[in-house]
């Protein structure tokens, strides 16, 4: 999300660090360019109107701090002004500690409202450790009950049973009384969509409102949608108390203009981003972390709470004693590679680092690190146990044999192997001298072994 905006801000202030200093003539340009950018990721036009309105007012006669450039300065106005038009804070789902929590979700018919409805399920379940139950009120689609049981299961939670001939205002009051009986935390209502916005579907979301009393009503849309999400959450926000907004498909959406205009729109914070199918593809929404990504700052907050998630503690615990004693065999750089490969591969990880949101682009297709580690892993697994726990032994019949067996050549177990004795010293180095004794540059490029050695030393 956001790559087309953050390239364009890219470019932008490479041009205005150029210049070294900044007149009214030269911003008057800089503020041009981003309008222009903004309007072509999606952006309302009174969000990018107003946008660049307070940017210019907080640039003209700002004060330049002797340690930065005129430029530098710049880019933090607009990067605050970025969290301004995003949230400014980022907003947790509210969940109550006593009595049940009842979630409201609305949205279009196609908009993945079903499918957020399951994650939240899930993260309700694993991240705030709630008892959860599920209910279909969408009595207009057949499948939606279906759909929503298969997701329950999914992620092993309850689901309301189903009634036929039920309408939608007599399974909630159903579900609040199962609710009390089962002793539930959190009551998950997803509602009928429509394909356009009609008075029926507001009436009916009007009088669940009112009969349940949600401690959070939240919009689901697809920012794929771009302005038209803008315009939804509108004409939804005049009928319903909307507390927040989910934007699904944020993964297939490199413009990110309706994460851009939706607090403008509805007032309220976005609360989650979907990306994907996957029960755990969800992300909280956080405004600054968001604007730092798109001016190319990284977000490491971001990065170390994938690798949490992914990661298990006594798996983290076992590492941990191997590497105090200096040890590391080719089963661990396995591990390694797999973890990557679980928190989204190399290309991915990149825009959480600073300064290597572009980096993918400019790495030839013939060294791609996704390609790199796929290899390595093929490798690793072509071996035996005890050849990865003795990577000594492994001899020019052993290379042929592993070779063959990964459909890879003998200079791919070469460079495997010699990657897994850097890693391998420096952790014994580690283990010895401690964290000081390693060569970071010596450690970044083992990231994979898949990023051109001579790529690092140009970019920085």
């Amino acid at each position: 999300m956001f790559e087309s905006l953050s390239n364009r801000f890219d470019v932008i202030f490479k041009g205005l660090k150029k210049t070294g200093s900044i007149d009214e003539s030269s911003l008057d340009a800089a503020l041009r360019d981003i309008r222009r950018a903004l309007l072509e990721a999606d952006v309302a036009l009174p969000v990018a109107k107003s946008f660049i309105e307070k940017v210019k007012k907080e640039s003209i006669g700002k004060e330049i701090l002797r340690s930065i450039t005129p430029a530098q300065m710049i880019t933090k106005i607009v990067n605050d002004e970025l969290i301004m038009a995003l949230g400014s804070d980022s907003s947790e789902l509210k969940v109550n500690e006593s009595g049940n929590s009842i979630y409201l979700f609305a949205g279009l018919q196609g908009s993945g409202k079903t499918t957020t409805v399951g994650k939240i399920g899930n993260y309700l379940k694993e991240k705030k450790n709630k008892k959860v139950l599920l209910i279909s009120l969408d009595t207009s689609r057949p499948a939606a009950f279906d759909q929503l049981k298969k997701l329950s299961e999914q992620i092993n939670v309850s689901i309301l049973p189903k009634v036929e001939d039920q309408l939608p205002i007599d399974i909630a009051k159903r579900a609040l009384q199962f609710a009390q009986l089962q002793e539930i935390d959190c009551l998950l209502f997803d509602t009928a969509g429509r394909i356009n916005i009609d008075q029926t579907l507001m009436n009916e979301l009007n009088q669940l409102e009112k009969e349940i009393s949600p401690t959070e009503t939240l919009l689901v849309l697809d920012s794929l949608t771009g302005q038209e999400a803008v315009n939804v959450a509108t004409d939804f926000s005049k009928t319903i108390t909307v507390t927040g907004t989910i934007l699904t498909r944020v993964d297939g959406d490199a413009r990110g203009g309706a994460a851009l205009s939706m607090k403008y729109a509805t007032n309220c914070p976005i609360k989650f981003m979907g990306m994907g199918e996957q029960m755990n593809a969800i992300e909280v929404f956080h405004p600054e972390r968001i604007a730092n990504r798109i001016l190319g700052m990284g977000d490491i907050v971001t990065l170390v709470e994938k690798a949490s998630e992914t990661i298990k503690e006594e798996d983290a615990e076992k590492m941990a004693e191997k590497l105090k004693n200096g040890e590391f065999d080719l089963d661990d750089l396995l591990s390694q590679i797999r973890q990557m490969k679980k928190m989204g591969g190399i290309s991915n990880l990149m825009k959480f680092i600073p300064g290597l949101k572009n980096m993918k682009d400019k790495i030839p297709q013939k060294d791609n690190p996704e390609d790199s580690i796929i290899k390595q892993e093929a490798i690793i697994l072509s071996m035996t146990k005890y050849e990865r726990n003795k990577p000594k032994i492994i001899n020019g019949s052993r290379k042929k044999r592993i070779a063959a067996g990964s459909g890879t050549s003998i200079s791919d177990i070469n460079k495997i192997l010699k990657q897994h004795r850097k890693m391998s010293d420096m952790m014994k180095k580690l283990s010895k001298k401690g964290m000081g004794s390693i060569d970071p540059n010596m450690l970044g490029g083992q990231l994979g072994a898949g990023i051109p050695n001579d790529f690092l030393k140009n970019k920085f």
